[in-house]
């Protein structure tokens, strides 16, 4: 017998999320290529990227959670996950 396996709804969640997030750095992307042709200078893109982040963070979650996404991303960082040399294989 040949059955299909669906995946289960938390896989399906995961590759939503997997999808958006490609897209949101997608535009994410076209906004930094925009402000670069613009003459603005990469560190302040990404002091603005950072700020509206931060505040965006602590509306939806409040400080708490800004602070836990924050300490989430130091790990990150120290891991090497956000390193331009990073090697994905």
């Amino acid at each position: 017998m040949n059955m299909i396996v669906e995946p289960r709804r938390n896989e399906i969640d995961d590759m939503i999320v997997h999808e958006k997030m490609q897209a949101a750095l997608e535009y994410q992307n076209e906004a930094w290529a925009d402000g670069m042709a613009d003459g603005i200078e990469p560190e302040i893109i990404a002091d603005a990227a950072i700020a509206l982040a931060m505040r965006e963070t602590i509306r939806i979650h409040g400080e708490d959670g800004a602070e836990a996404m924050l300490e989430s991303l130091r790990a990150r960082m120290l891991a090497g996950e956000f390193s331009p040399a990073r090697i994905i294989q």
